[in-house]
């Protein structure tokens, strides 16, 4: 099945959630190319990828009672689906339901793009959480809500503790909608969430992103030592590596893979790769438009770029700049963790009733942030505070939205 045929197929689903989840996450399954969940048994220790798992949850009276799991894969994920319907089909259905009293329509759990929709899928997040919190001896690393024919919401927690399942990767894209799925890393995804979860897990991703850059880079300096002095050799892998850092968070004017399309142009032509560098590094130190990049670039003070010399290179030696450009620099060891810690202690007080207490704490946060003071160690590089604030200000956008969830969400309650 293509995509789009799925996407098609399932976009005008509503109202029957228990005859419309299984087979579309049958379908889901053959779309990403992974195995379909296996038949339940009698031993229910064997159902380790089923749908309707059955739990025991402990109603702390001394009585049990049990509950079943849409669908599960044992160290993978707990789903839990929802159908929801869009606003014009639900104004339709409650239309003919008035004028055909003789058949009952069913219009799902909530609108779509509605505050009680969101609460919805909120509350089968919780769900979710209390059917993990039911397994024994596991916590699978990815939660996700399933509302059929329209989107996935997706909460991970890599510790595998139970104690911070987060919206994953972050609180503005944890929502996959159905028709991102024509996209192959959407679905990489979620094929990912199926087969290798832990390789999704941002600390694993940086530190290996961090340890192959350095082993590349250290490979490199060491061969160019061989000809030039340590300083000269620190000073131009300097410039390098903040060209390379520059076009990832597109700093200044650079985009997306500037430098690296640059490198790459410059196999087997090595006669031109140190004229060419340089004029970029002039274009850097006082700004202009830049005839190598083919675009204006703003200038970038402080002086690292006033002394633009480029050194000649071997073509392996090429080759591990290329690869050092490849990696994704802004992946490289984020500091996020106050963040993190708060997101998950305001999602915890949410859950438990506690919503006016959760915007008080995402909004110390933010105050905190507000007034946070960064010190240059460049001493007057401008380069650095505006990257510093270009962060800071990404991270204020995810804590802008965390209030606005939570105040919507209180005042649906």
């Amino acid at each position: 099945m293509k995509p789009q045929e799925f996407i098609d197929r399932w976009k005008d689903s509503g109202g029957a959630e228990l005859s419309n989840s299984q087979p579309f996450l049958k379908e889901l399954c053959t779309l990403l190319d992974v195995p379909q969940p296996d038949p339940t048994q009698a031993d229910e220790s064997k159902n380790t990828y089923v749908f309707e798992k059955a739990v025991n949850f402990n109603n702390g009276d001394g009585t049990t009672s049990v509950g079943r799991v849409d669908l599960y894969r044992h160290d993978c994920f707990v789903l839990e689906s929802k159908q929801g319907v869009a606003r014009k089909q639900a104004e339709q259905e409650e239309i003919l339901a008035t004028k055909t009293k003789a058949m009952k329509f069913r219009s799902g759990t909530a609108k779509r793009g509605t505050p009680g929709w969101e609460q919805a899928m909120t509350k089968a997040r919780q769900q979710a959480k209390r059917y993990a919190e039911a397994i024994p001896n596991e916590w699978p690393p990815f939660l996700l809500v399933a509302d059929i024919g329209y989107c996935f919401d997706c909460y991970a927690d890599f510790t595998q503790s139970g104690k911070n399942y987060v919206p994953f990767p972050d609180p503005q894209t944890y929502r996959t909608y159905l028709t991102d799925l024509t996209d192959e890393q959407a679905r990489d995804f979620f094929r990912a969430i199926w087969q290798e979860p832990i390789s999704r897990d941002p600390a694993r991703r940086t530190a290996k992103v961090t340890r192959e850059v350095a082993q590349r880079l250290a490979k490199f300096a060491k061969s160019m030592e061989s000809k030039h002095t340590p300083d000269v050799v620190a000073n131009f892998l300097m410039r390098c590596l903040f060209t390379m850092f520059a076009e990832d968070v597109q700093l200044g004017g650079f985009k997306k893979g500037h430098f690296t399309r640059f490198l790459q142009s410059r196999r087997d032509k090595l006669d031109t790769f140190v004229p060419m560098l340089e004029a970029l590094w002039h274009t850097m130190d006082n700004g202009g438009f830049s005839t190598v990049l083919e675009g204006q670039l703003k200038q970038f003070n402080g002086g690292l770029f006033e002394d633009h010399t480029a050194l000649p290179v071997t073509q392996d030696q090429l080759e591990l700049v290329i690869e050092a450009a490849e990696a994704q620099w802004n992946d490289v060891e984020p500091l996020r963790d106050q963040w993190d810690t708060i997101y998950a202690t305001a999602v915890s007080l949410y859950e438990a009733g506690k919503t006016a207490e959760a915007v008080k704490t995402v909004r110390r946060f933010h105050e905190q942030l507000c007034e946070t003071r960064v010190l240059d160690p460049a001493c007057g590089s401008g380069n650095f505070l505006y990257v510093s604030l270009e962060l800071m200000k990404r991270l204020e956008g995810e804590v802008l939205k965390a209030l606005r969830d939570f105040a919507t969400a209180s005042k649906c309650c």
